[in-house]
């Protein structure tokens, strides 16, 4: 699938004439590249970034923070994608799960999913309309757009999530895959580059899949595990001929999501402009392996060497245009290991949560307690609303009661009210030290957040029942599930390392200090990419 990159590039519009040499970080680039690799833990990079020899190996030359923090509670796709070129926390973009509970939504399912437009007629939360609607709060695009409306936008990703939350609401390409092909927003003419991708992943797909090379360095985590009637821990990507389910939780739909990026850099001369111009590329593949396969097995291992092999030719072929780029790579959340291979592997105290902690479970509960019929309480993710159809006078005694059953329960954190967590002032510390309730009140909007809030002990895994392509997730609020890398690189600068903790909302106002632009009002800081004398945020 490599040889994807190759093809685009072949395909592509011819490219003009190459400049000269990039200049040295003196002056601001003129395309900036940001890549969120979802799922990319802070544990992953420590663990695999000594065998990085293509694209991580470059980053890895740059200024590298590895422990930069998606410091709220809601450690999702969505929440964690809004954090990273808006420079504000959940609370703030809106984006305060993948999805929430309206109950004011004018249809009947009342689950409303973070990029979609709930009013379209016949819709759900799974059969949706993508729309930024949601998005409370400007991008660094725009930015970018009301500073110089010639700056262009470009977003393509794995999920269109990734692409919309890091695109905004001012994009010139917006692409993202669909389950079948890479699609966009209703009426938007495809442009050559995404036609030739769909045209060689629709050819890709209808092919069996031979299994990908096991790298020796992958031998001693390839070992098989049983979960439930599943053997996973050493699969290599075998893939049956039109299998598009199995290609999306492959280090294929990276690929192809980065030959669309370059293909559209190259079609648009992207970077050849008086104004700067933003790519953005969502890698989606690490998170479904990590969902079906756990990130501790050999699919993983695979995964991150063909990653890296594939941002290595993706930067060779950037390179190739001539244009000076910088980059930024980060990821939307971490990620936790499922609980049977947690377990064999010096971690006996791991478990999955009771089943007895389910919304329904405990609606049943408290409605029986207090005399009440139906459904009493609701739920998306940890999130947890009392029904609008529970009385006014008996809400406060459906949340007591619900709240002392999953406060009673061993697996349980903490249990913390509306009311709590919008009383806690919004953290201004070291995002390791922020207690339960500052990591919440980051991704609470009262708008949008529950009645209340369930978070789960550390090394309980929020899946009861392991099922094919769900044996292991992230949501937590603990810091295998918030702490991801953080990697800058730009031709000519010169790179360090910062282990001291920092965010992922400080990513954006730092490349907007690189690009002469301010972002005030952000929750993130500038972090200064020099590590000598000069402050590239004082430019």
């Amino acid at each position: 699938m490599r040889a994807f990159l190759a093809a685009l590039a072949l395909a592509a519009a011819p490219a003009a004439a190459q400049t000269q040499s990039a200049p040295t970080p003196q002056t601001p680039p003129k395309l900036v590249v940001a890549i969120s690799v979802d799922q990319f833990s802070a544990d992953l990079f420590a663990q695999y970034r000594g065998r990085f020899t293509g694209g991580f190996a470059r980053l890895l030359n740059g200024a590298v923070f590895p422990s930069a923090y998606q410091g709220h509670a809601a450690t999702e796709t969505c929440p964690g994608h809004s954090t990273i070129l808006t420079g504000m926390r959940p609370a703030h973009t809106g984006i305060v799960a993948n999805t929430w509970v309206n109950q004011k939504a004018p249809r009947e399912d009342k689950l409303v999913y973070c990029a979609e437009n709930e009013a379209v007629p016949g819709s759900n939360h799974e059969a949706y309309t993508p729309s930024d609607l949601h998005l409370k709060v400007p991008t660094l695009g725009e930015a970018m757009k009301t500073a110089n409306p010639a700056s262009r936008v470009v977003s393509v990703a794995g999920k269109d999530r990734a692409a919309i939350m890091m695109g905004g609401h001012k994009v010139d390409e917006l692409w993202f895959w669909s389950g079948k092909a890479f699609t966009s927003y209703a009426g938007r003419k495809e442009p050559a580059t995404v036609t030739r991708a769909n045209a060689e992943v629709s050819a890709l797909i209808a092919r069996p899949q031979n299994a990908l090379p096991l790298p020796g360095w992958c031998a001693g985590v390839s070992t098989p595990i049983q979960v439930g009637p599943q053997t996973l821990g050493a699969g290599r990507f075998e893939r049956q001929a039109g299998d598009a389910k199995a290609f999306r939780a492959s280090p294929a739909l990276d690929t192809a999501v980065l030959g669309i990026a370059y293909g559209l850099a190259k079609d648009m001369a992207l970077g050849r402009q008086a104004a700067p111009d933003l790519l953005i590329a969502g890698l989606s593949a690490t998170d479904y392996i990590g969902h079906a396969t756990g990130p501790g097995g050999g699919e993983m291992c695979i995964q991150m060497h063909e990653l890296d092999l594939a941002l290595g030719a993706f930067f060779e072929a950037m390179d190739a245009l001539g244009v000076d780029y910088e980059v930024v790579l980060t990821a939307d959340h971490g990620g936790h290991d499922m609980t049977a291979r947690q377990q064999q592997r010096a971690m006996p105290m791991e478990q999955s949560v009771d089943p007895a902690l389910s919304t329904k479970v405990v609606s049943d509960t408290v409605a029986r307690q207090l005399g009440l019929s139906g459904e009493v309480l609701l739920a998306a993710e940890g999130d947890v609303y009392v029904a609008d159809a529970v009385p006014a006078a008996k809400r406060r005694a459906v949340i007591d009661a619900a709240t002392k059953i999953y406060r009673a329960h061993p697996q349980v954190a903490a249990v913390l009210t509306r009311q709590e967590i919008a009383a806690t002032p919004m953290p201004k510390s070291p995002p390791e030290t922020w207690t339960l309730a500052e990591r919440a009140r980051a991704s609470f909007d009262p708008d949008r957040s529950g009645d209340f809030l369930i978070l789960l002990k550390p090394r309980v895994t929020g899946i009861a029942t392991p099922g094919a392509g769900y044996v292991a997730t992230h949501g937590s609020p603990w810091d295998y599930d918030r702490r991801v890398p953080l990697l800058f690189w730009r031709k000519g600068m010169t790179g360090f390392e910062q282990p001291l903790s920092v965010e992922t909302v400080d990513i954006a106002p730092t490349l907007a200090a690189t690009l002469g632009l301010s972002m005030p009002g952000v929750d993130g800081r500038c972090l200064d990419l020099d590590p000598g004398a000069e402050d590239t945020c004082a430019r």
